[in-house]
């Protein structure tokens, strides 16, 4: 015992003695943090300072505020954007023929185009002093969702002006007289504009792009003034082939030194008239099948004066940050609106589908296996319309948060494509029949193009979503770096101190919380609410500990080489992502005030991120470097084992019930989805409908059937026919029996064409 108090009082006097403690702690560890920094490139630095940190960094602390999450605003159209919704977004979608427009025009007709430039929806987000609709970024998201369900090229044309592009860059860093001089005619749709970003040899790792732009003196307007001479060719730039604007992003030099000492300026970014001298339209891609416009732009030795880069000269050098800050609203706006769309056209469609295809005399949603894939798709798209809300949200309060945004495009495009995957698997030959009458397979086309734009999948998980998380949400990481990077030893010292006490406190808390609720399966952890929900609050704080202390040692052990070992990083980073998730489908259902009808789904949605959560830890532990760290992790964040697991077959039955029954929920849980009555939604829901309404007369039919009162030898229509001669039906239900079965064989048809007509 008194050995036990000698070691405790010399621990004591180590980190209360301050001379003691930077002797004997603090001075050896800032010099190994400083040797273990992992170095940062310019454009890595200018990502990292860029942007906000927001609900992430309650996610990173080991122990969030939810009720600061409650306390956010509830996104919500305010009554001018409600009335567009049911005017010009409900007028544009019933001139759109997405099979025309694929398959064989390959582009939006004139009146289409001319529509969407007369009625501002290339002006969302330009206020309405220049003539735009000033729309909130949760009213941006929701038209583009509602036009993804009937066509995708439509609302890929729609959303690239409203996103990443000259309008927003001159909307946050233009000068007034750009603004002036671009706002009205973008408003107007007199321009049509589009970023030039990514090249042949520069996709993702923009700091290398070659594009130039040389700063010397020029003939502009018959006078000779200081501009640029750029050269570029870039590719995959949406809406290029039809721009009258182009947003450059360049590399600027200045060897002469006509601006000053520096001979490097960075990454910059201007706008250019598409008509002017050297610059030339290229090639038009075509991105699987998909009609929306896309292609390439070149110029050599094109002349610019210097007051067309964005921000004027003192935007010289700027662009990086400005693009990674616009590609962060960019993110958390366009991408999840489209995956989004698509679970709610698959949610509508394949539950409408799975009630009106029969195999066995059943209706295929009665098959287990069937249940679960459409369980899975219901499930999913109340995560992502979770997501899609808060996201726009935080948008919405001015914010620009890199981490959380990077979260949604990742996730969201990924859990969009499941959604697709499970729908095709269920419609099955229905699905793979292209014609106008197929509302899947443009959007099964398309996938691909979301996965893969504003930084592929990869990219985004294993590089931004924890290399900037760990960083930026961390409560002392960053500022330990900006301490390790001062000049003044002694200065930078004492600020490292006081930061890494605090950060020794933050660790042993985290581990010791961590481990205290594991033991007691987060009994004992606050809530912030009661009833259903309160146990995902009290395992979601857990896994936050334990995030945070596992992210403390995983810096510790591994220092640099953690930012190249993707694999482990990346782990990490799924496990903030469904922190994330789940965060937000618990908003979703304080906002909607708890309805009860979606509980299966809350739940649904909760336990598989919990379980996704439970699948990183696992492989995190599994595949750490160090035998005896990792073991010990293990042992804090999981001491009795993890025993999360995939949503319940109870829970995907209960989806699939709420799901397959006409009403209120399912019109809420799908109110994005376009019905066209003259196309295949149409037919499909109508059949759906009329099913519904039939549904005890045709159980009737099939009992007498397999009783023998009607023969079993024939078909739905000559049953029918039967039942009636025999008194078994009266003439009323007869007729709605026979109008029933041509609406469901209406619906289950695929176009079919004549030879050479395609």
């Amino acid at each position: 015992m008194s050995v036990f108090i000698i070691l405790l009082v010399v621990v004591v006097v180590i980190f209360a003695v301050k001379d003691i403690r930077l002797n004997l702690i603090s001075r050896p560890t800032f010099k190994m943090f400083k040797k273990v920094l992992p170095p940062l490139s310019q454009t890595e630095r200018e990502a990292m300072e860029a942007g906000d940190v927001w609900w992430d960094g309650e996610l990173f602390s080991g122990n969030p505020d939810w009720q600061k999450l409650h306390r956010f605003p509830k996104p919500e159209l305010s009554d001018k954007e409600n009335a567009f919704m049911g005017s010009q977004v409900e007028t544009l979608l019933a001139m759109l023929d997405d099979y025309q427009i694929v398959q064989k025009d390959k582009d939006l007709p004139k009146e289409v185009w001319d529509y969407l430039k007369t009625e501002g929806f290339f002006a969302l987000i330009i206020p309405e002093k220049f003539g735009g609709r000033e729309f909130s970024a949760i009213a941006n998201s929701t038209i583009v969702s509602k036009i993804a369900t009937k066509s995708l090229t439509a609302a890929v044309t729609v959303m690239v002006p409203n996103s990443l592009g000259p309008g927003e860059l001159l909307l946050h860093y233009g000068t007034k007289e750009q603004q002036v001089r671009w706002l009205p005619t973008l408003a107007s749709g007199e321009d049509v504009p589009c970023f030039a970003l990514t090249g042949p040899e520069a996709g993702s790792d923009a700091g290398s792009i070659p594009d130039s732009g040389v700063v010397c003196k020029g003939l502009h307007n018959g006078e000779e003034v200081i501009g640029l001479r750029l050269n570029w060719s870039k590719r995959y730039i949406t809406l290029a082939p039809v721009a009258t604007v182009l947003g450059l992003a360049f590399k600027m030099y200045d060897p002469d030194g006509l601006l000053g000492d520096e001979k490097e300026l960075g990454i910059t970014c201007a706008l250019i008239p598409t008509d002017h001298q050297g610059v030339e339209t290229g090639e038009r891609h075509y991105p699987l099948n998909m009609a929306f416009m896309n292609g390439t732009t070149y110029g050599k030795d094109v002349f610019i004066p210097l007051d067309w880069i964005i921000g004027g000269e003192q935007g010289a050098g700027r662009g990086w940050r400005m693009l990674v800050e616009c590609l962060s609203a960019g993110r958390g706006i366009s991408l999840p609106a489209l995956s989004t769309a698509t679970g709610h056209l698959a949610s509508k469609m394949t539950s409408a589908y799975a009630m009106v295809r029969q195999q066995f005399g059943v209706s295929i949603g009665q098959f287990e296996g069937v249940q679960e894939a459409l369980a899975r798709i219901g499930g999913l798209t109340y995560a992502l319309e979770s997501c899609r809300l808060m996201t726009a949200g935080a948008i919405d309060l001015k914010l620009s948060p890199s981490v959380v945004t990077a979260i949604a495009k990742y996730h969201m495009t990924e859990m969009g494509r499941t959604v697709m995957n499970d729908a095709m698997d269920i419609h099955s030959g229905k699905g793979i029949q292209v014609g106008p009458n197929n509302y899947l397979a443009h959007g099964y086309m398309g996938i691909p193009v979301s996965i893969t734009v504003e930084g592929a999948n990869i990219l985004t998980r294993n590089l931004m979503i924890f290399g900037q998380g760990a960083t930026r949400c961390h409560p002392f990481v960053l500022k330990e770096m900006e301490a390790a990077a001062m000049e003044d030893d002694d200065a930078a010292l004492d600020q490292f101190d006081g930061l890494l006490m605090n950060h020794i406190l933050f660790a042993a808390s985290n581990a010791g919380m961590a481990f205290v609720h594991g033991l007691t399966r987060s009994c004992f952890a606050k809530a912030p609410v009661c009833g259903a929900t309160a146990v995902y609050y009290k395992q979601l704080s857990r896994m936050s500990r334990g995030l945070a202390f596992t992210t403390d040692v995983a810096m510790l052990v591994l220092g640099g080489e953690l930012k190249r070992k993707e694999m482990i990083s990346a782990r990490l980073g799924d496990v903030l992502s469904h922190l994330y998730l789940a965060s937000t489908v618990l908003k979703r259902f304080e906002d909607e005030g708890r309805q009860q009808a979606d509980l299966p789904f809350v739940k649904y949605a909760i336990e598989n991120s919990l379980y996704e959560i439970g699948q990183a830890f696992d492989g995190f532990f599994k595949n750490f470097s160090n035998p005896v760290v990792n073991f010990l992790l293990k042992r804090i964040v999981f001491p009795l084992g993890n025993h999360y697991h995939k949503p319940s077959d109870e829970t995907g039955q209960s989806i699939c019930e709420h799901m397959t029954q006409p009403g209120v929920f399912r019109n809420r849980l799908t109110h994005l989805c376009y019905v066209d009555e003259n196309a295949g939604t149409g037919v499909m829901e109508n059949a759906f409908l009329a099913m519904h309404d039939m549904q005890a007369q045709f159980k009737d039919l099939k009992q007498w059937q397999r009783k023998g009162k009607v023969p079993a030898t024939l078909d739905i229509e000559g049953a029918i026919s039967y039942s009636l001669e025999q008194g078994f039906i009266e003439q009323a239900d007869a007729d709605a029996m026979h109008h029933t079965n041509k609406l469901r064989k209406q619906a289950i048809a695929v176009d079919n064409f004549q030879p050479g007509e395609l």
